[in-house]
C-alpha cells in the first residue's frame, strides 16, 4: 500500500538554478536599463553568446516570462494615470479624443462598425460566358466600346 501513495504522488518537476548573472542580465533587459542583450551581458559580466545561450533553455525563458509579466502588472497603475491625465489635460483636442475613445473602449463602449456602400463602381468584364439553356441570344462585341472608351 506505500508503494502504491508513492507512485500516485505527482512527480515535481527539476528546479533548474539560475545564476544570478543570468538573473541579473534578464532584470536590465526588462527595466529598459539596457537595450540589446550584448550590453546587458556586458554589465552582468557575461559573455553575449553565452547570455543568448542561456536565454533559450525552457526553464530561463519561463523565469523571462515571468518577470515580465510583473513589469507589466507593476505599470498597469501608472498607464492608467497617464491615459486619463491625457484624456482630461492634453493641449491637443486629437490626443484628448483618442484617450478619451482608448478609455471608453475598455469600459466597454465600442461604436458600431459603419456599412460601406460603394457608388459609382465600374467593373469591365473581358468576356462574358452565358451557359444558361434556352434559346441563342445575339452575340455582343464589347471589343468596340473598349476602344472608343
Amino acid at each position: 500500500m506505500a508503494d502504491e501513495v508513492l507512485n500516485n504522488k505527482q512527480k515535481q518537476p527539476k528546479a533548474y538554478r539560475i545564476s544570478k548573472r543570468i538573473t541579473e542580465a534578464i532584470r536590465l533587459l526588462i527595466t529598459g536599463e539596457c537595450k540589446t542583450q550584448k550590453a546587458a551581458a556586458e554589465r552582468a559580466g557575461l559573455n553575449a553568446s553565452h547570455l543568448s545561450e542561456q536565454l533559450r533553455k525552457p526553464h530561463i525563458a519561463r523565469h523571462l516570462e515571468e518577470q515580465t509579466r510583473v513589469a507589466l502588472s507593476r505599470s498597469q497603475a501608472p498607464a492608467a494615470a497617464t491615459l486619463i491625465r491625457l484624456a482630461t489635460e492634453a493641449s491637443s483636442e486629437h490626443v484628448q479624443k483618442d484617450a478619451a475613445i482608448h478609455l471608453l473602449n475598455i469600459a466597454g463602449h465600442k461604436p458600431r462598425a459603419d456599412t460601406q456602400v460603394s457608388v459609382n463602381v465600374e467593373i469591365k468584364a473581358g468576356y462574358v460566358i452565358d451557359l444558361s439553356e434556352g434559346a441563342a441570344r445575339p452575340l455582343i462585341d464589347v471589343s468596340k466600346q473598349l476602344t472608343q472608351d
